[in-house]
This record gives C-alpha cells, sequence and structure tokens, in this order.
C-alpha cells in the first residue's frame, strides 16, 4: 500500500519478500520512534550561521537527533519522512521549538551570545490551528523574546494555500518572529507571490553551494538568489559550506551568511555552548 501511495494515484504494486520487510522495517521503526518520543531519546544539536564579512556568530539552527538507546545517533533522513506521515512530526517538532528556545534563553543569561535560534517548521505543523498559540506558550514558558526565534519553512510549503499561509505569515510577523524561507530554489514557487511573504531570510540549498566554485549553473542560481534577496531587503544564508574557496566566491557574489562543516558541524547543547566559549568574539 505504501508503494503504490509513494507512486501516485491510480497506482498498484504487488506484495512480493522484500516489500514484505521493508513494511516490517517501516512498522518497526514507527514503533521505535513513538517510543522514543515517549522516552525522551531526542536530542537538539546546534549549528552556527556565520557572517562572512567578519565571521561573527549571527544565528543558529536548531536540528533534532535522535539517540537511539542500541543504534546510537539516527538520522533525520531515517525518521523525519515517518514522523511527518504518521503526524508524529507535530508532537515532535513542538518539543524540538520548545527546546530550543529554552536553549537559547539559557545562552543569552550566560551572556554567551544574543541571537535567534532557527527552528524547522513541518507543513503539518504550520497547519495546526493551534500553532499560533503553541508559539506564544512556548515564548512564555522559556521566556525567550519572539525576536531570537526564527521559523524556518521549505518553499514547496508556502506555496500551499498561499492566501492562508501570507495571513498566517503576517501574524507570525506581527509578533515579532522571524521567517525564512529554506532550501530556496529547489521548489517551484512563482516569485509573483513572494513579494506577498513578509520573510526575512531566504537560504540558498546546499546543492547550489557544493560546486559553486566548478559549476558556472550553480554560480548562475546562487548570484540570482542573493541578488533576488538584495533587491527585496532580506538576508540570504548560504548552506553547505565546507571549503574556503566556497567561502572566498560566496562572500564575492555578495552572500550575506554562511552554515556549513568549514565553521562547525551540528554539535550537541554542551558541546556548541563549549564552542561558544571558545570562539572569538
Amino acid at each position: 500500500m505504501y508503494q503504490a501511495k509513494e507512486r501516485g494515484k491510480g497506482c498498484f504494486q504487488f506484495m512480493i519478500p522484500t516489500l514484505n520487510h521493508q513494511v516490517h522495517d517501516r512498522v518497526s521503526l514507527d514503533t521505535s520512534l513513538r517510543h522514543a518520543l515517549k522516552e525522551n531519546e531526542f536530542a537538539v544539536f546546534y549549528q552556527p550561521q556565520m557572517d562572512l564579512s567578519n565571521h561573527k556568530i549571527v544565528g543558529m539552527e536548531a536540528l533534532v537527533r535522535w539517540i537511539h538507546p542500541e543504534k546510537g545517533i539516527i538520522s533525520p533522513l531515517e525518521f523525519i519522512p515517518l514522523a511527518e506521515e504518521t503526524g508524529l512530526i507535530v508532537p515532535l517538532g513542538k518539543w524540538v521549538m520548545h527546546e530550543a528556545c529554552r536553549q537559547n534563553k539559557v545562552w543569552q543569561k550566560q551572556g554567551l551570545l544574543q541571537v535567534p535560534v532557527a527552528v524547522n517548521l513541518s507543513a503539518r505543523q504550520f497547519h495546526q490551528s493551534s500553532l499560533l498559540q503553541d508559539i506564544d506558550d512556548i515564548l512564555e514558558n522559556t521566556g525567550l523574546a519572539p525576536e531570537f526565534l526564527d521559523l524556518e519553512l521549505t518553499e514547496g510549503l508556502v506555496m500551499e494555500d498561499t492566501p492562508t499561509t501570507v495571513d498566517t505569515l503576517h501574524k507570525l510577523r506581527d509578533k515579532g518572529i522571524r521567517i525564512s524561507i529554506d532550501d530556496f530554489g529547489t521548489g517551484y514557487s512563482s516569485l509573483s507571490y513572494l513579494k506577498h511573504f513578509p520573510v526575512n531570510k531566504l537560504k540558498i540549498d546546499r546543492s547550489f553551494v557544493k560546486d559553486i566554485t566548478r559549476d558556472r549553473r550553480d554560480e548562475a542560481i546562487a548570484v540570482a538568489v542573493i541578488q533576488l534577496a538584495k533587491g527585496m531587503c532580506l538576508t540570504v544564508v548560504a548552506e553547505g559550506a565546507e571549503t574556503k574557496d566556497q567561502l572566498d566566491k560566496l562572500k564575492e557574489l555578495g552572500c550575506d551568511t554562511v552554515q556549513g562543516f568549514y565553521f562547525s558541524k551540528p554539535l550537541s547543547a554542551p558541546d556548541f555552548e563549549a564552542f561558544l566559549k571558545s570562539y572569538p568574539s
């Protein structure tokens, strides 16, 4: 059934031994995922976002990791799609947002940094009727000011049910919350709608950064996104920066901010705190 659904409407799939194993693995992962949520097996890791002009930390992204008691760290690529499909992404996403806001406030009280934390917002979360109230409750409970929360939405998400999306985004911005469009350039959005979205930031997908020094097409796409962002007075962040050559090219093209292994991989909260304390201010 899952295979047929993934292939689209009007499709069918015969049951074979391989599919039987896949179904078993899927059910097992679903059960483990529910158990993990109940037993607090998830952790939030943080990756810094750096200003290209001075290499100072101007933000950070919160990234969820599943710390399995037997398998160790499980990649989000393995469990996020299933969490989306089963609806578990809603309580999981809510927990991640609360933990990221709580931790950011802790670091602010310690005087370590005063920057926003970016949290990915799934489609299911975004369309929850309780979204605005949930965010209000999280900010009130953690004491984090709204301007230090940056919600990242994919390009595909913001193009769904556009009038409703625009209304929700405006309500979030009215609260002082920052809005970013993640993986910009990988979707199929109409640029005519972009002017209606009250966003602060566009993020260049890592797929365009990987070969930006060798592939003129990737460079051209990066240039287009950067110029578009500049023209609309938006900040632009390039993801996946891993080499000095990539940094130099992005700086040459006018990119504001980078995020990637060149400066730091995603770190656990204790390791990120150590990074903050050791990094020159």
